[in-house]
């Protein structure tokens, strides 16, 4: 048998086996293989139109920010958590063809003796600005409330979450059909695109247990306990790295804190431009969140996925696995590794979107191909070694 990870001993899943274990048996929907679930028209009761609604959170990465916060009083980091709770929806729901009129409500639980009714105010406020932030672009978001508990018996400092529902013709979903002869087209996680204010670190919403506790030094337990499950993790796994959140990155010149903390980037400015003019010539668009850089195996037969021409890391990643010295190849499951986008198309289309990409100020190239396998296989190569999944 083999040794759990550090993942698994922090209580958290790379890939979410226990859940896609206990949901195996639901109904898959009307595109059994689109990136979500895809309902009959309810709403409408068109047959030509189909609903999606989904449901995400910002995850472990509020309690990051709840340290931030105090340590700095810098209240900006709220908004970066509605951000991330939010994009983790839209994003998702982009790499399935729904990128119109998108009703949002939130539900956020705290614990009212950390989290005060001022942060309560930047929270509920941070979706307005998102939502006049993405109108320029064309993305209209609209805001239909939700709920505001005080559930300190369940919850320790903060959890923001919010479920997201779209309704949109049958013909514009993209049901993930990726074949032999495709390329891969992977667009960065990290830089700064025309729509962010500063450089994104690139960490998006996935795998903040194991960056948090591996970079940040163990300081932060004594001073916020209840930031940690405290119970059940091995204490030599809590915040084991040495870094300050106020410490600065040389490279970018951020705090280690602000790098970590990047809100998660949408991509949505592009696709709501991209997925249009390139629809016919997608076989599938996959977000790399959980399961990272094999996020794509659930959704592929008899493809081998070969990944060889991967973007360069970026600091943040370096800087895990200096600070933890995990296996690069968990790390690949674990993080997005400096992309979170992938589209899988034909090599004229790919170079056609890499343009459109870096005009937008994100980077992109192809970074790999699918050939036939009698078997789903990925293999990932990068300057930290050949991995097979």
């Amino acid at each position: 048998m083999s040794q759990p990870s550090k993942y698994d001993l922090r209580g958290v899943s790379a890939d979410k086996g226990e859940v896609h274990e206990a949901v195996k048996n639901l109904d898959k929907g009307l595109f059994p293989n689109a990136f979500c679930k895809i309902l009959p028209d309810y709403t409408g009761n068109d047959s030509q139109y189909c609903n999606i609604m989904h449901a995400d959170t910002a995850g472990t990465k509020t309690s990051l920010a709840y340290i931030y916060w105090r340590e700095t009083q810098d209240n900006s980091v709220w908004e970066g958590i509605v951000q991330d709770s939010i994009v983790m929806n839209l994003d998702d729901m982009a790499c399935a063809g729904a990128i119109y009129n998108i009703v949002l409500s939130s539900t956020i639980g705290r614990n009212k003796n950390y989290i005060t009714g001022e942060v309560l105010g930047h929270l509920i406020g941070a979706s307005q600005k998102l939502a006049y932030k993405l109108a320029k672009y064309g993305i209209k978001l609209h805001l239909a409330g939700g709920e505001t508990a005080d559930v300190g018996d369940i919850v320790r400092t903060l959890d923001v979450g919010f479920t997201a529902f779209a309704r949109f013709p049958k013909h514009e979903v993209i049901d993930i059909q990726i074949k032999p002869g495709n390329v891969i087209v992977g667009f960065a996680s990290y830089g700064q695109a025309e729509w962010e204010s500063e450089y994104n670190g690139g960490m998006g919403s996935n795998g903040l247990t194991s960056a948090r506790h591996d970079v940040f030094t163990k300081e932060y337990a004594q001073k916020y306990p209840e930031s940690y499950d405290k119970t059940n993790q091995p204490d030599e796994l809590v915040y084991a790295g040495k870094l300050k959140l106020t410490d600065i990155e040389p490279e970018t010149g951020m705090t280690y804190g602000k790098l970590v903390l990047s809100p998660t980037r949408t991509y949505l400015p592009l696709l709501i431009k991209l997925i249009p003019r390139f629809r016919d010539n997608i076989s599938g668009m996959i977000h790399c969140t959980g399961g990272g850089q094999t996020k794509v195996m659930k959704f592929v037969e008899n493809v081998h996925i070969i990944k060889d021409n991967l973007l360069p890391i970026p600091p943040l990643f370096r800087i895990i696995r200096e600070q933890s010295g995990t296996d690069p190849k968990e790390m690949y499951k674990v993080f997005n590794m400096g992309h979170r986008l992938e589209i899988y198309t034909d090599a004229a289309s790919a170079e056609e979107m890499i343009t459109m990409s870096k005009s937008m100020g994100i980077e992109a190239q192809i970074i790999g191909r699918v050939e036939a396998s009698e078997q789903p296989k990925l293999t990932l190569t990068s300057e930290w070694g050949t991995f097979n999944y």
